[in-house]
């Protein structure tokens, strides 16, 4: 499939108007565009119809609906142009005149202001080099502009500034949690089933709320309502099996019902001890998950849509320095989007319940564990009119935090509670010809804390000239959660949740009295986009992300906070502590798309600080400079060969230097401690906070693929990659008690295969 569009000129038989007609002498055209060999909606399709010597236009949004009002009566014809496809369903008869091809995105990236956003497809996931042969969208994600990625192992996504904390990650709706595995080259997702992913690194508009940097909102792919299908993939890594199909076959007039169902594992704990001996001394890669994925779809001729789906994912790890880690998330969910029958509007629902939890032994027999579970409600009501939209939803969520946890001096931290937010908010996206405005207003109630936040939003797209487009966005944002382990590595496996409604938190910062526990932020993006020529696009984005309050576990505790200790400072002695920081810097993505080749050049430039109220710091995922090259090339018949590169490298993250170790003895009986008998452990004396570096990081992945394809929609592909072709020894973590320095991934060819039907 190339970069370009087809388009269909499709003359309506019978133009149906609503009532207004009569009154007003216009009417308003609304509807679905759907795939008439699946039944899946055509997303961001464009659809116009020429009037007066004018184009009257929408697009389809995400559910493949549009609605173009103030149509005047008449017989019309309606052109409708979507990447790579030709066959369409429509509500109303129809006949085909013709087709042709022209450019393609150009429509919607002047039409929308997309500042600060990254829109991902499973075409583009398939563009990378898989590891293990299968496309993941964690991969993918790991070469966005401004997000900085951690390792191989138990690495997680920082994105423009922002904890992994501080990212809200949805599916249909639904929070996740953690949407990563230990071994960070996978994600929770099966790619081949995501529709569409909107990964917005900072400045998203009042939709979203309850995060305080960024947003990832993934919707999956209803299941194939014409004919059974399903694709089965094996390599050294691990294996899935999809499949879909219709319930009740999709026929024009009729409702349908459809099914998809994914369940994928690893077994690289298994396969490694023989395939990669080389590692860890022969014990291989003792990272194992497993993840199911099942959705029902109902839809009705209308183009309403129910949707009911589930999940179950699990993840376990046994390494060094750890005896056992183990997280398990599970849950339900439904959506529905209604389209009322004399109305421009589009209803959405959403409602769904989930629970998530971590466990983990540590060598030194301090165990830690972290759950949340709760639910979120919500509903949005969507005006389609042309080439403006006005939207407004209500939103509801609680859920229960349950946590215990042990800080690097053995003092433990706990915590259980119950949190229930509330929000109200509102967008207009107004086209003025070649100015974009669209501004938000959120209302967010934390109701456990007695806290509003008002936070209104901002988007600007001006269109300088045809291929050129200066943007802006901007707001304020919040949230309450807070993250349930420390910061003193670069590496963390243990990846918990507590609410920010804390009992121990200092009552000051800065000198000043907390006047709320709510963490707050405030964005700022300013940048521009080029079409350099048809296939080849410079997008350059500036951001600003001031952390005004942050909520942290307490790293400098090391006093019991009660009456013994009332004269100690609270940095000594809170379970917590606030923070504040700020982040900036300049992303820079120049992409290149035709039918033989996919280029990707991304280069990040950011700086990130903090202040705990005794000393300034960077974080641990400071990363000054981060460079993503990919490239792809098809070739062969019918394109069937394909070979994919990404070289990635990163400037060295912050860390805590060791200053000395030393003898910890044991004075938990008092003044009657044999410490004169008994031996101690092994101490480590820190120096200052994340004042080191780490050697840079840098690693090249290659991959070929072979595609047969055979008749009824059988497809056969083989593909052969290498992780990290020239073995570069990059570092995982140091080990300070052996004093030991463990690697990332070192090279690991793949073989894999997978059987599409």
């Amino acid at each position: 499939m190339n970069n370009k569009v087809r388009i269909v000129l499709i003359a309506i038989v019978a133009f149906l108007a609503n009532a207004t007609m009569l009154f007003s002498q216009t009417g308003t055209l609304k509807g679905f565009v759907l795939d008439k060999e699946s039944g899946e909606p055509c997303m961001f399709a464009n659809i116009s119809i020429p009037v007066n010597g004018t184009n009257m236009g929408a697009s389809t949004d995400v559910n493949g609906y549009f609605s173009i009002p103030k149509i005047p009566v008449g017989t019309h014809s309606v052109t409708i142009t979507y990447l790579g496809s030709k066959n369409f369903m429509m509500s109303k008869s129809a006949v085909v005149l013709q087709e042709t091809v022209v450019s393609a995105e150009r429509e919607e990236q002047k039409t929308q202001v997309r500042a600060s956003i990254i829109k991902v497809s499973p075409t583009q996931i398939k563009q990378l080099p898989s590891v293990g042969g299968e496309p993941d969208i964690a991969q993918f994600l790991q070469v966005l502009p401004g997000v900085t990625f951690t390792g191989d192992q138990g690495g997680q996504l920082y994105i423009r500034g922002g904890s992994n904390i501080q990212n809200l990650v949805l599916i249909d709706g639904m929070t996740i949690y953690n949407p990563f595995h230990s071994i960070g080259l996978f994600s929770v997702f099966d790619s081949d089933i995501i529709r569409n992913a909107d990964v917005y690194t900072g400045g998203f508009n009042a939709e979203y709320g309850g995060r305080s940097s960024s947003v990832m909102d993934i919707t999956m792919k209803d299941g194939n309502a014409q004919r059974f299908g399903g694709k089965f993939s094996a390599s050294t890594f691990g294996a899935k099996l999809m499949l879909e199909g219709p319930i009740v076959k999709f026929k024009e007039g009729k409702t349908s019902l459809s099914y998809i169902l994914s369940a994928k594992t690893s077994y690289l704990e298994q396969a490694s001890k023989y395939i990669y001996r080389y590692i860890n001394d022969g014990a291989g890669l003792p990272f194992n998950f497993t993840d199911v994925y099942g959705k029902l779809s109902l839809a009705s001729p209308g183009g309403s849509r129910v949707n009911v789906f589930g999940f179950n994912f699990n993840d376990n790890v046994s390494y060094q320095g750890i005896s056992d880690l183990h997280w398990r998330t599970y849950g339900v969910g439904a959506n529905v989007s209604v389209v009322p029958p004399s109305s421009s509007m589009l209803i959405k629902a959403h409602a769904s319940y989930s629970n998530y939890a971590i466990s983990m032994q540590a060598l030194e027999n301090f165990p830690s564990a972290s759950s949340i579970n709760g639910f979120n409600v919500g509903l949005d009501f969507i005006y389609h009119m042309g080439k403006n939209d006005f939207t407004w939803g209500l939103e509801m969520l609680g859920f229960a935090t349950d946590y215990v946890y042990y800080n690097s001096v053995g003092r433990m931290l706990s915590q259980e509670e119950y949190s229930t937010e509330l929000a109200a908010f509102a967008k207009y996206k107004w086209n003025l010809g070649s100015l974009v405005i669209e501004p938000g207003f959120r209302l967010h109630y934390y109701a456990s804390m007695g806290s509003a936040s008002p936070e209104p939003r901002l988007g600007l797209k001006y269109n300088v000239v045809e291929r050129f487009r200066l943007k802006l966005a901007g707001g304020l944002y919040s949230q309450n959660l807070v993250a349930a382990n420390s910061d003193k590595d670069v590496v963390n496996l243990f990846y918990g949740f507590l609410s920010g409604n804390l009992p121990s938190m200092p009552d000051t910062y800065k000198g000043e009295i907390l006047k709320t526990k709510l963490q707050k932020s405030e964005h700022i993006i300013f940048g521009f986009e080029w079409d350099i020529v048809n296939s080849l696009n410079l997008n350059v984005e500036g951001y600003l992300k001031n952390f005004e309050q942050i909520t942290t576990i307490n790293r400098n505790k090391i006093y019991d906070d009660n009456t013994t200790n009332a004269s100690r400072p609270d940095y000594q002695k809170k379970d917590f502590m606030v923070e504040s920081g700020y982040a900036y810097g300049v992303d820079f993505l120049l992409k290149y798309d035709t039918e033989k080749w996919y280029i990707w050049a991304v280069y990040s430039l950011g700086w990130v600080h903090r202040f705990d109220g005794v000393s300034k710091y960077a974080p641990n995922y400071d990363r000054r400079h981060n460079v993503n090259l990919v490239a792809t090339y098809k070739f062969g018949k019918n394109n069937s060969w394909n070979v994919s590169a990404r070289w990635n490298y990163g400037s060295g993250f912050p860390f805590t230097l060791t200053s000395a170790l030393y003898e910890n003895v044991d004075f938990s009986g008092g003044v009657n401690s044999q410490y004169w008998s008994n031996n101690g452990t092994l101490g480590v004396a820190y120096s200052e906070l994340n004042t080191g570096r780490l050697p840079n990081y840098h690693r090249l992945d290659l991959t070929i693929n072979k595609f047969f394809a055979f008749k009824h929609n059988m497809k056969l592909e083989i593909n052969l990659g290498v992780t990290n072709v020239y073995n570069r020894e990059n570092i995982f973590y140091f080990d300070r008690l052996e004093y030991n320095r463990v690697n990332q991934l070192p090279i690991m060819p793949s073989f894999g295969m997978n059987f599409t039907f």
